[in-house]
C-alpha cells in the first residue's frame, strides 16, 4: 500500500470536522508543526502519530487506513 498522500487525507478529514490544525494537534497530543508538515506532505507519519490522529477521528488506525484506501483517488 502507498501512503504518500495520507497527509492530504488527514487535512481533508480535519477540515470536514471544522477543526483548526492547532486544536486538532492539541487533541491528538502532537506538535502542530509536525501535523502541518504531515498534511503538506513534507514529512512522513510515524505509527504513534497515526494512532493519535485516528483516535481523534474516533477510529482505529486500521479503520482510518481503510477509509483512506477507499477515498484516496478522490483527494
Amino acid at each position: 500500500m502507498q501512503y504518500s498522500d495520507l497527509g492530504k487525507f488527514i487535512k481533508f478529514k480535519r477540515l470536514q470536522m471544522g477543526i483548526s490544525l492547532n486544536k486538532f494537534a492539541t487533541e491528538a497530543e502532537i506538535d502542530p508543526a509536525i501535523l502541518c508538515r504531515i498534511e503538506n506532505l513534507k514529512q512522513g507519519i510515524k505509527i504513534n502519530v497515526l494512532e493519535s490522529v485516528a483516535r481523534v477521528f474516533g477510529m482505529s488506525p486500521a479503520g482510518f487506513l481503510m477509509e483512506f484506501e477507499n477515498i484516496k483517488n478522490d483527494l
